[in-house]
């Protein structure tokens, strides 16, 4: 099995991939409108053939009403025939972790109907969700939905530990700064990269 990041050819079979398994779809536009905007967000994994079984499709959300930097889980699926292996929770994880490390994200969130146990077991005991709120009504048919997040500090302080600092960098003995050696007085620049939920 192999989870990566998805990329625009992907898009028709993760829409293939929602219709077998959730209730909540979502026209061709939408999965482009996340491909386009947030690229670095959505994830897929392959089978052994490079079929894809199992996808998250995931963004920012654009004004956050409280003014906090976060991600939005639109969709995450995984074929029947996959499940029990893991791949939702590494999906999740590859697309939280890419919050984090892209726009700096504190916290993810979703929703999840009331009825869907096995998706609420997964969130809150696996992936550590909380839920913030009850929205009535959310879905289509009525049915009401949690409001879920899920803070991103784990992923922050790890991305943190592994990047070494500017100035570690600078310190280490018998490091020379070969721009300046070559004459290039120009200011360093340091390059920063920025089963069931239904989303706007």
């Amino acid at each position: 099995m192999n989870i990566r990041c998805a990329r625009p050819e992907d898009l028709m079979n993760m829409q293939h991939c929602n219709l077998l398994c959730l209730p909540e779809n979502y026209q061709m536009k939408y999965y482009f409108y996340h491909g386009l905007s947030w690229p670095q967000l959505s994830y897929v994994a392959e089978d052994e053939d490079g079929k894809i079984v199992g996808y998250v499709l995931a963004k920012m959300e654009e004004d956050p009403e409280d003014q906090v930097p976060h991600g939005h889980i639109t969709s995450l699926a995984v074929k029947r025939s996959h499940r029990r292996l893991g791949l939702a929770q590494k999906l999740m994880d590859q697309a939280s972790r890419a919050m984090v490390e892209c726009f700096d994200a504190q916290y993810v969130s979703l929703h999840v109907r009331k009825s869907n146990r096995a998706a609420l077991h997964l969130y809150t005991n696996t992936l550590k969700f909380s839920i913030s709120e009850i929205e009535p009504k959310y879905y289509a048919d009525g049915e009401d939905a949690y409001a879920m997040r899920r803070v991103l500090k784990d992923f922050k302080d790890k991305s943190t530990k592994d990047t070494p600092s500017v100035k570690a960098i600078k310190d280490t003995p018998g490091k020379k700064d070969k721009s300046k050696k070559d004459g290039d007085t120009s200011k360093e620049k340091t390059d920063t990269t920025n089963k069931e939920t239904r989303e706007s």
